[in-house]
């Protein structure tokens, strides 16, 4: 591909690209760029946000570039402060390295190994020493940092900023002093880092790099940020029925969205998408697509045929848990408790009350209505829970 040919791509699905002219040069120049990302190590499993950026990395490969996958090993010990109106709790470098090892495994589904240098930041910031880090804080002022937004409203709000969060977002521009970034990629939550590289090389002595921000992804409530403290995520080691079904429940608003930050198609192949087919099975395309990334493509065609007998052609789940129960009835609003379905008789009340159970096919309404366990009882609890219920004294 001709350098603008390339930069075409990498302009679909970006939000803004720090400069563009800079990136064009770059490309003009007919060498593999260095293109850096960083992830620290702060939860064990990644989800489809974190996909966002690892298929804007994975295009760049397909281009003939360097891919730098940064573990933050040492940063995640202080903690990206990015977005928090408090200081995040410190982690011990015992619980980095347990995080970073299943990152190796699951980036990989996604990027090509043989075009991918994953990097401890340990490697270098530890051998900055007191005099390196001195230096380093010399090159930046607390007035620029005390701009950015978090940090700003924290200040004025009285909330203690400590010492070392200033730092994290240097020692973050220094990952790409020691690997000679020319290019960085972030979420837009990223920016305000992203930019103190490039300021940081400069004084260093090395070409800025470009900055490219991404899309937040969306969760499956169709408005907030995907995260797991929001639980609107979907988890890329999830199992792929709990994968296709997740994926099935978003508003059909992001669905094309994802298709552009998680997918390999195109722009124009997703316009033509939503002329041709309909939303119900462009979303089971879609589920079947990421399931098979991250699984196989037998699995996924596998959860695909299971989410349609069981969701679409209202069949019930042959491999639904069977739960041996020792009474002959039992109240609902205790059945849903005794069966596991939920922790607690106010959690029960409010799936019944709002028409989330279904036993044999019927609808429950009446929380102290008795349900009689006679044989088999098909037991189906809001949209994703089945359970074969026995009564194991017959």
């Amino acid at each position: 591909m001709t350098p603008e040919e390339q930069l075409k791509l990498i302009k679909e699905g970006t939000v803004e690209i720090i400069e563009e002219e800079e990136l064009l040069k770059k490309l003009k120049e007919g060498r593999p760029l260095r293109i850096k990302a960083g992830f620290d190590p702060t939860a064990p499993n990644l989800h489809l946000g974190h996909v966002v950026l690892l298929q804007k990395l994975r295009q760049f490969q397909k281009f003939g570039h360097e891919i730098y996958f940064i573990i933050g090993d040492f940063t995640a010990m202080i903690g990206d402060p990015t977005g928090r109106n408090e200081t995040r709790p410190t982690l011990s470098k015992e619980q980095v390295l347990e995080n970073a090892k299943t990152y190796k495994h699951q980036v990989f589904k996604v990027l090509m190994p043989e075009k991918t240098k994953v990097i401890f930041n340990s490697t270098w910031l530890e051998k900055l020493g007191t005099k390196g880090l001195i230096e380093l804080c010399a090159k930046y002022t607390v007035a620029r940092i005390l701009e950015r937004d978090d940090f700003s409203k924290r200040f004025k709000e009285g909330i203690p900023i400590y010492i070392h969060e200033f730092i994290y977002p240097l020692l973050q521009a220094y990952d790409s002093v020691a690997i000679k970034a020319d290019v960085e990629i972030g979420g837009t939550d990223q920016k305000f880092n992203l930019l103190i590289g490039r300021d940081i090389q400069r004084e260093y002595g090395q070409e800025p790099q470009v900055c490219i921000t991404l899309p937040l992804l969306v969760g499956l409530d169709g408005t907030r940020k995907m995260s797991k403290s929001y639980g609107n995520y979907v988890g890329i080691t999830e199992e792929p029925k709990t994968m296709f079904a997740k994926i099935m429940s978003i508003p059909d608003g992001i669905m094309w969205d994802w298709f552009l930050l998680l997918t390999d198609h195109t722009k124009e192949e997703i316009e033509k998408m939503k002329k041709d087919m309909h939303p119900m099975e462009a979303k089971k395309y879609l589920a079947y697509t990421i399931v098979k990334r991250f699984h196989s493509q037998e699995e996924a065609k596998q959860a695909k045929e299971w989410w349609e007998k069981t969701f679409s052609q209202r069949e019930f789940p042959e491999d639904a848990p069977v739960v041996e129960f020792s009474e002959n009835k039992v109240k609902a609003v205790d059945f849903l408790v005794k069966i596991g379905a939920v922790k607690s008789k106010n959690e029960a009340r409010r799936i019944i009350q709002g028409g989330g159970l279904k036993v044999n096919g019927e609808k429950i309404a009446n929380p102290n209505e008795e349900i009689f366990i006679q044989g088999e009882v098909k037991v189906k609890v809001g949209k994703k829970k089945f359970y074969r219920v026995v009564n194991k004294e017959e």
